[in-house]
């Protein structure tokens, strides 16, 4: 152990070859930057599929839901289609039967409630859809 130690002892190696204790140098460092970056990678790595893992259960959830709303459409649908092929449920119209309403009066200022906080806004709720 003592001949393998003595062998490669630094000072011995920087006094025969100066330029192989440089190159050895050199070696340790790279090495010690490419651990880093390699741990530095990996921790990127685990934050990035976590993110993806993320997105996807929120697509899951997405088409989930767009699934659903299909299905209510489609049972919408089948409703009024329903409704169409029983007699008297539904009646034609023409422009001349329709009626036509003057819009609603604004109520004055002293109607509102109390002062509302900045980011709300108070305003007339569209009656329809």
């Amino acid at each position: 152990m003592s001949l393998i130690e003595g062998s490669l002892s630094a000072r011995k190696v920087v006094r025969q070859a100066p330029w192989l204790a440089g190159l050895h140098r050199a070696t340790d460092g790279t090495l010690a930057g490419l651990a880093i970056a390699m741990l530095g990678l990996s921790a990127l790595t685990l934050h990035w599929q976590n993110q993806w893992g993320r997105n996807y259960q929120s697509l899951e959830a997405t088409q989930v839901l767009e699934h659903r709303l299909q299905e209510a459409s489609a049972l919408l649908e089948q409703h009024h289609l329903g409704a169409i092929r029983r007699p008297g449920w539904l009646v034609p119209t023409s422009s001349d039967q329709l009626v036509h309403l003057a819009p609603p009066a604004a109520p004055p200022a002293s109607a509102l409630p109390l002062a509302l906080p900045d980011g709300l806004h108070w305003g007339l709720i569209s009656s329809g859809y």
